[in-house]
């Protein structure tokens, strides 16, 4: 098999049926390429509602479900098609992990899968996500530092100008170039960086797991690119309204905070995780005291200072512990 497509769904059926809908007409363009759906915990008909809708649109020749239950987070998710797959005797050359809040655009599969063909060293690419109305968002992003979580804080624009080479969102490329990270909502992956790194890691139930697995594959030899051709519509955070926005955006749920101490922990160490907290607080404290005297609206989710205090390693530990599932707190 050429490509396996990986879906998560959580809480947003008729998204994912669009999203299966956007690549009823685009999986052609990829022979053998197919589609796997995991229901992922939601419960009450969700999984009849997706193994209906297959038979009606007579998709079954292409698309896959299987369900989980309780919900296992993206990363375990994601692992109950990939474990098997990677098992099955003729396994998949490349897995593709697709947002359920997506939507593909045209030749946005076949644009992946024709760079990795022309590039058998890199290991993971990730497409060029764009709003609803297609304005394109950031793709290309460094890892996470010091001098990066001090500036997302802080919010300074002569500060951000001149730390710029330093910071998470990188310019908008407009050909495929190399990057640190991409986004896990379109992110394709070469068979061979799973049985070098293993699979998503489990500890972080979601949130820096896309982070995680490119900062390991990348330290195994395997790049990451961005490929600009591919585009795809993410409408994000629909799953855990983490990122959506009304007036003031909602207040990060816990595990948000969980899965950032955890990548710190595990991958740059104790005092390393207690520089970025640090900096990341600091920025944060000097922004909220700006905005005060300047009067300036408040769109930081509601009580984020606090929260992130509450989370740092300074008051939590530097104990490597996994992500507690909400699903059973």
């Amino acid at each position: 098999m050429k490509l396996l497509i990986v879906i998560v769904n959580y809480r947003i059926t008729d998204l994912t049926i669009d999203c299966l809908r956007s690549l009823s007409s685009q999986i052609e363009s990829v022979p053998t390429a197919r589609v796997a759906v995991c229901e992922n915990g939601t419960g009450g008909d969700a999984a009849e509602r997706l193994r209906r809708t297959i038979e009606q649109e007579d998709w079954g020749h292409w698309v896959s479900l299987t369900s989980v239950h309780p919900n296992r987070g993206f990363t375990g998710g994601n692992n109950a098609i990939l474990q098997p797959a990677l098992e099955w005797p003729d396994p998949p050359q490349y897995f593709l992990l697709l947002n359920a809040d997506t939507t593909v655009r045209s030749n946005a599969l076949k644009a992946l899968v024709d760079f990795m063909d022309r590039h058998p060293e890199v290991g993971i690419a990730g497409s060029r996500m764009e709003s609803l109305e297609g304005i394109p968002r950031s793709t290309a992003f460094r890892f996470h530092n010091v001098l990066s979580e001090f500036d997302r804080g802080l919010r300074l624009g002569i500060v951000s100008k001149l730390l710029s080479r330093w910071l998470i969102a990188s310019p908008l490329p407009e050909a495929p170039c190399q990057t640190d990270w991409t986004s896990g909502a379109s992110m394709i992956i070469r068979r061979e960086v799973f049985h070098t790194v293993g699979l998503l890691d489990e500890g972080y139930y979601t949130y820096f797991d896309d982070i995680d697995f490119c900062f390991n594959a990348n330290k195994a030899g395997w790049p990451t690119w961005c490929v600009p051709d591919s585009h795809v519509m993410h409408l994000s955070g629909q799953s855990t309204g983490v990122t959506a926005r009304e007036t003031r955006a909602k207040r990060r749920p816990k595990y948000w905070f969980e899965a950032r101490r955890r990548y710190f922990l595990k991958n740059h160490g104790p005092v390393y995780a207690a520089m970025v907290d640090a900096a990341f607080i600091a920025g944060l404290t000097i922004w909220r005291l700006r905005r005060l005297i300047q009067r300036l609206p408040d769109t930081d989710p509601e009580h984020l200072l606090l929260d992130s205090i509450r989370q740092s390693v300074f008051l939590k530990g530097f104990k490597l512990r996994p992500v507690q599932n909400p699903a059973f707190s």
